[in-house]
């Protein structure tokens, strides 16, 4: 298991930034997982099914008891009812769509210690300008704070320019940056302040 610092694990929302194949994804499981038994995941590109097993692979935790908002199976033309532990949206492009479920998990989760994850940004920057984007992440973040729920959203930095990921990290108390180097993985943390963290595998 990865060993994420308390800087990261102690945030109340974090975004995970960096290349393809860079491990971006391995580490938003890992921080939901550290954060809560009963984690949602607002997946864009992934089904439900797919969401729950790489959860079970990639943490050794229990799928079931994951909440997903699911914004690809609609689109695949599988036209499913929502039941209480996954939510169909009919796009990742419905950003609408996306906040009602979300609220819906939120009233449905009264007494739950959740934590929040979107998989990715990058995803929903293919339907619509960074500054939506923006404001949509800037909403989730305020949404989930109230309820005391941590939240983790993740970007692919070589998918958009520079501008536009460094707009994103705006909303979040903490960047984790990942990279590939010599074939191995590796992070670092950034906070709002002071300089990023060594580069450390994982």
């Amino acid at each position: 298991m990865t060993v994420l610092p308390d800087a990261v694990r102690g945030a109340g929302s974090v975004l995970i930034s960096g290349p393809p194949m860079s491990g971006k994804y391995d580490l938003f499981n890992k921080l939901l997982a550290s954060w809560s038994d009963g984690p949602v995941v607002i997946s864009t590109g992934r089904t439900a099914e797919k969401v729950r097993g790489d959860y079970e692979e990639l943490t050794e935790a229990d799928g079931d008891d994951v909440v997903v908002i699911d914004c690809v199976t609609h689109e695949q033309g599988d036209k499913r009812d929502d039941t209480p532990t996954t939510k169909y949206v009919a796009s990742a492009g419905n950003l609408t769509d996306i906040g009602i479920k979300f609220t819906d998990v939120v009233e449905s989760s009264a007494g739950r210690d959740r934590a929040v994850g979107i998989y990715s940004l990058s995803q929903l920057l293919m339907y619509w300008d960074p500054e939506r984007i923006y404001r949509f992440t800037r909403v989730m973040t305020s949404q989930t704070s109230g309820e005391g729920w941590p939240f983790v959203g993740v970007v692919g930095s070589t998918a958009h320019d520079e501008q536009v990921v460094h707009t994103l990290h705006e909303p979040f108390e903490v960047v984790v940056e990942t990279r590939v180097e010599d074939d191995a993985r590796e992070f670092r943390v950034r906070g709002r302040v002071g300089q990023p963290s060594d580069w450390q595998s994982f």
